[in-house]
């Protein structure tokens, strides 16, 4: 698989250059993970994957991120400047404690030892983390890598503006060097943001293994949901908001019931952002609520209670209208559990049809149900107890955390060494590329 990916992905970098042969010169390493509080399955996994390639590292975080993984590891750093970030505290007390850690933040900055900062998301205020805050940090002299999971997040959820744009423009344009999980997000990024090709390269998204996974079983699984065993049940996971297509969802199913009963309906995640789209489709589906026809759990679920969605589930839809990447399917793969998704971004890709799951017409409650029908009478439903351990293996080849590790190794060799990975034109000050 390395020489697979050097082969495709070495026209922006070369892996496995002779620094990272001798643990030594990683050692000598000196980096920052700014993880903006938030995301503790990628933070986490990269994190414990550059630790276990022997990088020494600040892990700047939260509350969320403060587990034994990383607690007295001498390679770790972890300095828990976000704390606490409880939703339900009150609307003073939230602002406080964001003003707080930005003053912690900067401070940081000023006099941390790390001369490259890895910023895997922003922070609460995110124009001022892609404007002022990106100058501080290049004015303190710091080199830059950006992780992009979403190109443009406004437009996503329709909500974009000329200010959000400009902003967006300004970081891709101080970073420098960029991660993307795929081509389509790179070409977007060079499109949209005039980025230089040779500044973005596309890596993976690792495979959450923050979720702990026991030995519970699916039988046991059922049990705990109230599902019987013969019920086909699928599972929609994640946070609720209109770009993630759920109303089309319940659509398809409401059809099947029309025909078959035994479908269940599991909806495990908080919604954000939508209260009036969440308000219609939450009344659309209360009749089925109360006869049990959908199990709702309204609210973040948390590390240790997501395996017993993804075992009692015998599949995940994902109904997408638009997405750049989905680290929920990769989180179903890792339980072995195939996926419906909508043919949007580049979940296509990540699908072999009818092997790991099938895909269908985005915004189309009949061709979902037609899916969804098609997963139950197929081999692979039928087969699934045999089939899991293959779409396990079929997304630990294509995105474990030691890719990523290599990849991002290499980016930041090549940015503490030269100043740049080869072939990028020097961009430490910024002002080159964002006035192209």
């Amino acid at each position: 698989m390395m020489e697979e990916m050097a082969s495709e992905k070495g026209k922006e970098i070369p892996l496995e250059p002779p620094s990272f042969r001798s643990g030594k010169a990683v050692d000598r390493i000196e980096i920052s993970l700014l993880t903006g509080g938030g995301d503790k399955p990628y933070a986490f996994g990269l994190a414990t994957e550059l630790t276990a390639k022997g990088v020494t590292f600040d892990l700047v975080g939260s509350d969320d991120l403060d587990c034994p993984e990383f607690r007295g590891n001498p390679r770790v750093n972890f300095l828990n400047l976000r704390g606490d970030q409880r939703p339900e505290a009150a609307f003073t007390k939230k602002m406080l404690r964001v003003l707080a850690y930005y003053v912690r933040l900067i401070r940081y900055a000023l006099t941390c030892k790390p001369k490259l900062f890895h910023i895997l998301w922003n922070n609460k205020f995110e124009y001022f983390d892609r404007t002022l805050l990106m100058l501080y940090y290049k004015w303190l002299g710091k080199n830059i890598v950006l992780t992009v999971h979403n190109v443009n997040a406004r437009r996503r959820d329709s909500r974009d503006s000329v200010l959000n744009r400009l902003t967006l423009r300004f970081q891709y344009h101080l970073s420098d060097h960029i991660f993307v999980h795929s081509e389509k997000m790179k070409t977007d990024l060079i499109a949209e943001f005039a980025v230089q090709p040779m500044r973005v390269t596309v890596i993976p998204f690792g495979i959450n293994n923050a979720v702990p996974n026991t030995q519970l079983t699916r039988l046991q699984a059922r049990r705990r949901l109230g599902i019987a065993d013969d019920e086909k049940t699928i599972l929609f996971f994640g946070n609720i908001a209109p770009y993630k297509g759920l109303e089309y969802l319940v659509a398809a199913v409401q059809r099947l019931w029309e025909q078959n009963h035994e479908y269940r309906l599991i909806i495990a995640g908080r919604p954000k952002n939508c209260g009036e789209y969440w308000d219609e489709l939450r009344q659309s589906i209360q009749g089925h609520v109360r006869n049990g026809q959908v199990i709702l759990k309204e609210e973040y679920i948390p590390d240790e209670d997501t395996e017993v969605y993804f075992k009692a589930a015998d599949v995940l839809a994902l109904p997408y209208r638009y997405i750049y990447q989905s680290g929920v399917l990769f989180l179903g793969y890792s339980f072995g559990l195939p996926v419906l998704a909508a043919d949007v971004g580049p979940l296509k890709e990540e699908i072999l049809d009818g092997e790991t799951g099938f895909v269908f017409a985005p915004e189309n409650p009949t061709d979902l149900a037609r899916a969804i029908d098609s997963y139950f009478t197929s081999e692979l439903f039928s087969q699934l107890p045999a089939r899991r351990q293959k779409i396990i293996d079929f997304v630990t080849e294509k995105h474990s955390w030691d890719i990523v590790g290599h990849a991002t190794l290499n980016v930041y060799a090549n940015l503490l060494r030269h100043g740049a990975p080869p072939g990028v034109s020097d961009n430490t000050s910024g002002k080159t590329a964002f006035a192209s």
